[in-house]
């Protein structure tokens, strides 16, 4: 399927690894020049030459923090006018027992899981808005309407983030600017692999990839029968920052293999 935006300038942020790599590689399929940014230089240096060497495209990697002023500031100067703006963030680890989530952890999600994606997205919609073309994906979590004690580093933030977004698409379709989000459930991804201390912890299981992996499937009840890859969802997302996804706005959809059970 050609998703005519050859040539587009494009931004992923979190592109390193996971579904951010996953869909960075989508949009290198399709032509656009890509930047992908992530706080850590090797992986994220590494990801882009890979990208750049299969899909025969320019791709540049930004390092930098999104959840920081100094970082959203790097990446404005790399890339001033997108096309394209995809984000995603290493999914924070569960909190464990509600009664001991602090102000501190609260203050340190709503920097990375909101206010780092909205200052990003404000920041450049002025622009897309000038081009009269513009496409703006966020890959937040089906804890945002799905609500999940052991997710509450992700979810509440995220909740208010696809808020956001929902009112801005509205102002902003007229001119070209869409706007949307994907939900995703649970998935196996590095980002898992890498916190699987925190969810055995939390869940008072071994350490154990395999352990934490079946913990997931059989206490999520997950009606595909098996947790999501970053190619699940990186095709999906790909389509929604392309030309075919103009009458497709302020809309989160969930990406989950089922498990949410809701017909909307």
């Amino acid at each position: 399927m050609d998703l005519k935006i050859k040539g587009k300038k494009a931004i992923m942020a979190g592109g390193s690894a996971g579904m951010g790599r996953a869909t960075a590689e989508r949009l290198a399929e399709a032509g656009v020049d890509l930047y992908i940014t992530a706080r850590r230089e090797e992986r994220l240096k590494k990801a882009a030459a890979e990208i750049s060497e299969k899909y025969g495209t320019t791709v540049t990697p930004v390092v930098a923090d999104s959840s920081t002023e100094e970082g959203r500031n790097a990446l404005f100067a790399a890339c001033p006018d997108p096309d394209i703006l995809a984000i995603t963030i290493k999914p924070p680890a569960p909190n464990g027992d509600f009664l001991k989530v602090t102000p501190d952890m609260w203050r340190s999600s709503i920097e990375t899981t909101l206010i780092g994606p909205i200052e990003i997205m404000r920041h450049y919609i002025p622009v897309m808005k000038g081009k009269k073309w513009g496409r703006i994906l966020n890959i937040a979590t089906f804890s945002a309407k799905n609500p999940m004690i052991w997710r509450l580093m992700s979810g509440p933030a995220r909740s208010a983030l696809i808020n956001y977004t929902a009112s801005v698409s509205r102002e902003v379709a007229q001119h070209g600017v869409i706007m949307n989000n994907i939900l995703p459930g649970i998935f196996e991804t590095e980002g898992m692999s890498e916190n699987r201390q925190a969810y055995a912890d939390a869940f008072g299981l071994e350490p154990v990839q395999e352990i934490v992996r079946e913990h997931f499937i059989s206490h999520n009840r997950i009606p595909a029968g098996f947790m999501g890859n970053a190619d699940d969802l990186a095709p999906m997302a790909a389509l929604l920052c392309s030309e075919l996804a103009r009458f497709i706005v302020g809309q989160n959809i969930v990406i989950d293999g089922g498990q949410h059970y809701s017909i909307f």
